[in-house]
Order: structure tokens, then C-alpha cells, then sequence
């Protein structure tokens, strides 16, 4: 595996980041692809909204369980969390703000979305996590120091979910309510680990709110 990911490899849909109201940021999951995310973007009804997906190498952000100690992921997480910085760092630097940004992502994606806007917390656009978690053998409140200032977040998993515990979701939510955030989490009895309308419908509203 690659040690480095590199933030230049994105797609991108919707109109132009330019001409963007919003941007929706889209972190696919292990052994999936920035395309593959990027047709989530189908799903949702919205005109004025740039998509873009950034591309793992090797389709894998880092080797291991999320549950994992964090040094056992490195570097390869540290690259990861660097490449969605540089990305939202390119788009602060075009003019954009942090509230027309939403970060959504799908299983190790939505892991590494959580873990990302909880190290750099602020007024986002939002957070949409499908089936995700915050990072590490255990959370570590010292990690995160940051304000969410209200920052609308909305955690969705199954309750028999192979890769994520649901007792992470919980923790994960607690500690984001913790640094400010306004935390949705919505356990799906037998959902398993897929993304379902509802969460479409959850992710819609905080996209819609973005801005």
C-alpha cells in the first residue's frame, strides 16, 4: 500500500465549484472508488451544489479496523486526514466558507469524514456519516479541541453492522455533542451496512440548510 494519498486525485459533478452555493465533499469506503460515491449525488435534489469525491489510492484510506489503535494505520491515515485538509483548504481559498461545505461519507469514509471535521472543527456545513465512527482503539477526547459552533451532524448505522460497533456511533455522537455539534443518530434495526432513503433524506435536509 501506498504510504501517500494525493488530494489532486478527485472527480467531481454538479456545477462548477465556482458557481457552487454548496459544496457537498464525498469520502468513499474501503475498496470503493471516488466515481462510485460520487453517484450518491444522484440521489439528492439540489441545483447548486459541486460534488466532489477524492480518490484513495489503492481504493483503501488505511489498512486496518477504525478500531484499531491509530499508530497502527499510520501513516496512511495521517495522509488521509491531510488530503481532506488540503482539499477544504483549496476550496476556503477560492472564497468558499466553511458553512456551504458538508462532508458526507460511507464506512471508512464516513469514518474518516467524522474524524477530520472533529480535529478541525468549525462552523461546517455539515457532517453526514453513513454507518461510521470516530477513529481509534478508544476515543480520546484530548484529540479534539475545537468548536462545531452548531455545525448540524447527522450519524446514521445498523444495529448488527459487522464493521461498526454500535456502541461507537453513540460514543462518536457524544463527543461531537461535546465540541458543539448538533448530532442526529438513528439506529436502523437490521439495516446492515448499506445506505438506506431515510439517510438519503437526513443528508438532504443538512445539504439543503448549507450555505
Amino acid at each position: 500500500m501506498s504510504t501517500y494519498h494525493k488530494s489532486e486525485n478527485t472527480v467531481q459533478t454538479g456545477v462548477p465549484v465556482e458557481k457552487a452555493e454548496r459544496i457537498v465533499l464525498m469520502v468513499h469506503g474501503r475498496g470503493a472508488s471516488a466515481e462510485s460515491i460520487l453517484t450518491l449525488a444522484q440521489e439528492f435534489n439540489v441545483v447548486d451544489a459541486a460534488f466532489i469525491a477524492p480518490q484513495a489510492t489503492n481504493n483503501t484510506w488505511y489498512p486496518y479496523s477504525f478500531m484499531r489503535p491509530t499508530d497502527e494505520n499510520q501513516p496512511w491515515l495521517d495522509s488521509a486526514l491531510s488530503s481532506l485538509k488540503s482539499i477544504t483548504d483549496d476550496l476556503l481559498s477560492q472564497g468558499k466558507r466553511r458553512e456551504q461545505i458538508v462532508i458526507l461519507g460511507f464506512s471508512q469514509g464516513a469514518c474518516l469524514a467524522t474524524e477530520f471535521t472533529a480535529r478541525n472543527a468549525g462552523r461546517w456545513g455539515g457532517v453526514v456519516a453513513f454507518s461510521g465512527g470516530l477513529i481509534g482503539d478508544r476515543i480520546r477526547p484530548e484529540t479534539y479541541s475545537c468548536d462545531f459552533a452548531g455545525t448540524p451532524v447527522f450519524l446514521g448505522c445498523s444495529d448488527n453492522d459487522f464493521h461498526i460497533p454500535e456502541s461507537r456511533v453513540h460514543e462518536s455522537a457524544k463527543q461531537l455533542e461535546t465540541l458543539g455539534a448538533s448530532v442526529e443518530t438513528i439506529i436502523y434495526p437490521g439495516m446492515g451496512h448499506t445506505i438506506i432513503m431515510d439517510e438519503i433524506l437526513k443528508a438532504q435536509k443538512i445539504i439543503d440548510r448549507a450555505g
